[in-house]
């Protein structure tokens, strides 16, 4: 019996609930830690950036609305799925970091749990940050959080699955949609983590997922007038000064870059960093002087 060629796979950027091929038709080669070929991954250009921007403003009104505890259903989903691609997500940590089968396997692990913390917190979240403040007269003083809405999300360079979640899963675990842009040079679990994303009823568009030069994404996402937020987690420090100016022409919220260790349990810092504030004032229903009330 004669050997059999093995079935390469072809890698795609996911955008509005669909695998599309970067709409400029470039790919670049994606090599392991010691140089060897694993895949040619699209190379987006502006317009996918752009187009991802469309999906995630679209998609943003029903996710946000949707119940929190909705949202932690369908999150918690997506580690059911997570847990029966281990393998997969385990050769390609491996392959993209270095390690060893047994250390990848253990980050794969620790990426599933984050994930599962980040879906328990979706309808807990409102009570911490959220609650009634004392006034002076006779008022209910409400404050609830609500999403930002559009968050661009450069994902870590180094960290390409656990750091990956770890940035992206408060985001959309809030209530905003996400536009990722994957590791430059370890884009592979980035790329098949949206593929598990779009069987696990999560709605077309609340997470796009781009591939390529973070440079050449991140600066049009960063100046354009359609997103709230970025999370410049993946960018250099002379690339995340440009991208802090470029976005400060519609005021975005800009998370800075930090040295973060993705394997220690995280707080909810990242949560509260695309949340706003909504205050709402309400007479008590005192009359008068004495302080009676119906």
């Amino acid at each position: 019996m004669s050997d059999r060629l093995t079935v390469l796979k072809t890698y795609k950027l996911y955008v509005g609930g669909k695998f599309p091929r970067s709409e400029s038709g470039r790919v670049y080669e994606v090599t392991d830690s010691k140089g060897k070929w694993l895949a040619n991954a699209p190379l987006s250009s502006r317009k996918d950036a752009r187009d991802a921007v469309v999906a995630a403003r679209k998609a943003f009104g029903p996710w946000s609305g949707a119940t929190a505890y909705n949202r932690g259903q369908v999150l918690y989903r997506v580690a059911e799925m997570l847990e029966g691609r281990r393998d997969q997500f385990t050769r390609e940590v491996a392959d993209a970091e270095g390690l060893s089968k047994s250390k990848a396997a253990a980050v794969v692990d620790a990426t599933i749990d984050r994930w599962v913390w980040y879906a328990g917190w979706t309808d807990k979240i409102a009570q911490v940050v959220g609650g009634g403040n004392p006034v002076a007269g006779p008022f209910f003083n409400l404050s609830s959080p609500e999403p930002t809405g559009v968050v661009a999300v450069l994902a870590p360079q180094e960290s390409s699955f656990l750091g990956l979640v770890s940035v992206l899963a408060p985001v959309i675990a809030t209530g905003n949609t996400a536009i990722v842009v994957a590791s430059e040079k370890a884009p592979l679990p980035a790329l098949s983590l949206a593929e598990v994303l779009a069987t696990s009823d999560v709605p077309g568009g609340v997470v796009n997922v781009l591939s390529g030069r973070t440079a050449e994404i991140a600066t049009p996402l960063a100046s354009h007038q359609d997103v709230n937020a970025i999370d410049l987690a993946g960018a250099d420090e002379v690339l995340a000064k440009e991208l802090e100016i470029a976005a400060a022409d519609n005021l975005k919220r800009v998370l800075r870059p930090q040295p973060v260790d993705y394997a220690e349990t995280p707080g909810t810092d990242r949560m509260t960093a695309f949340l706003e504030t909504k205050t709402v004032w309400h007479p008590t229903g005192s009359l008068g002087a004495s302080g009676s009330s119906y």
